[in-house]
């Protein structure tokens, strides 16, 4: 059975994910702690935590080293910290671009092993913030469009890799209650995608035939 490894895992997109690969895939499900991947690993029999601070980068280097083989890699992990460009501190950027794209760019770089090893696939869980700009989310949509850009590269660099970049629209999940709140609105579950949606697209790419390349998957609310 093919290996899957999901950041993120531990609720909301990342949970669904897990869960839509769960029939063909033996999952390693990452999260920041061991105990908030306890509900997830025990509804997924075949699957086990893979608990790692992602920007601790000798802790991430120590549980990459232990994978020889991996087919499927999604990133999913990320964070949302929004603010207008005027309100937004050195911190906030740093911190932004840490989580979204450092983090994933040297998981990605110690996994290259195990991912050339199964002809592995790369997905890149990016936002439609990382195809347009908004007021108030320039650290958030900078670090997506860089990291689509980092997609456009290591699927050049590596041709026997798949990568696909996401772009959903805003989702159902906890980290969207934190925006709407942020925003000063109400939340109306209603208005956004679910996570089983996006899921499922991602469970489509990752299983489209191998004489084809899903390099971009854009989702919009209806």
């Amino acid at each position: 059975m093919p290996t899957a490894l999901v950041t993120g895992a531990s609720r909301g997109l990342g949970a669904a994910i897990a869960r839509e690969l769960a029939p063909t895939h033996h999952l390693l499900l990452g999260a920041s702690s061991a105990e908030s991947l306890d509900a997830i690993t025990a509804e997924l029999p075949d699957s086990e935590p893979w608990p790692v601070d992602l920007t601790d980068y000798p802790a991430v280097a120590q549980a990459c080293a232990k994978i020889e083989t991996l087919d499927v890699l999604v990133h999913n992990a990320g964070v949302a910290d929004l603010n207008t460009v005027a309100e937004s501190t050195v911190d906030q950027w740093r911190r932004t671009l840490e989580a979204n794209v450092i983090a994933v760019a040297e998981s990605t770089r110690l996994l290259l092993p195990a991912l050339r090893a199964a002809g592995g696939h790369v997905v890149l869980i990016n936002s439609g913030a990382g195809l347009r700009a908004n007021a108030g989310w320039a650290s958030y949509a900078a670090s997506k469009f860089a990291l689509k850009a980092f997609g456009d590269a290591l699927r050049l660099e590596e041709p026997n890799i798949r990568v696909t970049s996401v772009h959903p629209g805003r989702i159902d999940t906890d980290m969207q209650r934190d925006i709407v709140a942020h925003e000063g609105g109400e939340y109306d579950a209603d208005k956004f995608l679910k996570p089983s949606t996006v899921a499922a697209a991602v469970r489509n790419a990752i299983e489209t035939p191998a004489d084809a390349h899903p390099t971009d998957v854009v989702l919009r609310v209806r």
